[in-house]
């Protein structure tokens, strides 16, 4: 499998770098009240107006953090250190605050954005320098929002959100229990893990129709993901057995083989580059709880190296998809956050 070298962590921290503060072009996930809310990305994002739209921003500057802290001596590091510092200051952070606190806001970047902005709170909460500190803190006032916002919302779910985009419900629970374990939240880890095997803990002899044109994730394997997140080696290999019963023998085969991705200028079909991206992240999880003896051990391993070859290179490129990938070959390269 591909490691994550500090060359191509390089190469990820500069399109980074050159994207998280373009304010231009941009996809607003916003709510007009009234004439006084029509303002610029930065008016109303004080902190993530680039990127294209706020959540490839917040993932982005998770992108950025991750990698300051796993590979401190990249060429990179001072011009990371420097925007994070810009960034990350409580004034920034309330205002991104307020905005939540305004009309219409209830279902802004539900859940994927929550999701993500929790998933760079739990990175920062990792970091042991003291700049690491002064960003965590700086930041917990936003976090808290998302937290009370999946409290609030969870137990609202009758149903998961099975779709292969940003509304996908199994993708934000794992990211929200990778936060939740690193800040020590148990009541909220607690909460996620209750919520998901409510809604999967029954499921068997899953039907993946996948992929759909526009799909970045895999609504089989990020459920897969979750389920082996949360249940012990023994509870998952019969818990997949009954989801999945032919992976052994690589079935179903649309899961294993990657997307074909016919134009990259394409926003929604560059997406496709993100789906074998985010199933290669999917079956290293799933890698982590099942035998080594089992034969789908194998199996995901091809399907690891075939998916990450077919979209690595495309990481850098159209800003339709530069402005995002890189954060989901992070998570394919290097999915464990210790």
């Amino acid at each position: 499998m591909t490691p994550l070298t500090p060359s191509t962590a390089s190469q990820f921290a500069s399109i980074a770098l050159r994207h998280v503060g373009r304010e231009y072009p941009n996809k607003l996930d916003h709510v007009l009240n009234g004439p006084d809310d029509v303002r610029s990305p930065r008016q109303l994002h004080p902190i993530f107006f680039g990127s294209f739209d706020w959540h490839s921003c917040v993932h982005g500057h998770w992108l950025l953090a991750r990698l300051y802290r796993r590979f401190p001596a990249l060429p990179e590091a001072a011009a990371i250190r420097t925007l994070l510092d810009r960034q990350f200051t409580p004034e920034n952070v309330q205002g991104e605050c307020a905005y939540l606190r305004q009309p219409g806001t209830r279902g802004f970047e539900r859940p994927y954005g929550w999701a993500w902005a929790l998933m760079l709170a739990g990175e920062l909460a990792r970091h042991g320098t003291p700049e690491g500190r002064t960003w965590a803190a700086a930041l917990r006032p936003l976090a808290a929002e998302f937290v009370q916002r999946f409290e609030a919302y969870l137990p609202l779910c009758t149903y998961p959100v099975r779709a292969g985009v940003h509304s996908n419900s199994a993708f934000a629970l794992v990211l929200a229990r990778a936060y939740a374990r690193a800040t020590g939240n148990r009541d909220f880890d607690a909460l996620c893990a209750q919520t998901a095997r409510r809604w999967y803990g029954d499921d068997h002899d899953y039907r993946s129709l996948e992929p759909s044109q526009d799909e970045f994730l895999s609504p089989t394997l990020i459920e897969a993901a979750l389920m082996a997140d949360i249940l012990s080696a023994e509870e998952f290999t019969a818990w997949f057995a009954a989801f999945l019963p032919g992976a052994g023998h690589g079935t179903p085969a649309n899961v294993f083989s990657p997307a074909s991705v016919s134009d990259r200028s394409d926003g929604k079909i560059a997406h496709l580059d993100g789906l074998n991206l985010s199933r290669a992240w999917c079956f290293r999880l799933i890698l982590g709880q099942i035998s080594q003896a089992d034969p789908l051990c194998a199996r995901a391993r091809r399907a690891i190296d075939e998916h990450l070859a077919s979209a690595i290179a495309h990481v850098a490129g159209d800003y339709m998809g530069e402005h995002w990938l890189a954060s989901f070959a992070l998570l394919a390269l290097d999915p464990d956050p210790e």
